[in-house]
């Protein structure tokens, strides 16, 4: 496995996805229109693609380590888009998750 493809892989997901998810939020919420809504339903759109390119042929593995991205992106992006400043059991939280995604995806496992 290439971890670095992989890692990649992951961040294009989660901002296809979280991105997406914030655009149906801005366009639902926000009250800023269909066009916010219909753009946030072609990046999820996306998103399901992207996790498809995963090098690793376990869809269960792959979408059990995306979560933790999932969280700590989500995170990151609160802070860039909507000001939103984590405490630090959020940080920890990620931290956690991040230690999650390693040990699944990139332990050793016999051939």
């Amino acid at each position: 496995m290439d971890p670095l493809k992989s890692i990649t892989l992951f961040v294009a997901a989660a901002v296809a996805e979280i991105g997406g998810a914030w655009l149906v939020w801005q366009g639902v919420r926000e009250h800023r229109g269909w066009i916010w809504i219909g753009a946030g339903v072609i990046a999820l759109g996306v998103y399901g693609f992207v996790a498809t390119l995963q090098p690793d042929a376990h869809f269960g593995r792959i979408l059990a380590a995306y979560g933790g991205v999932f969280v700590v992106g989500s995170l990151a992006w609160g802070m860039a888009f909507d000001g939103f400043r984590p405490d630090r059991y959020d940080v920890a939280g990620a931290l956690i998750c991040l230690v999650g995604v390693a040990v699944i995806m990139y332990s050793p496992r016999p051939a």
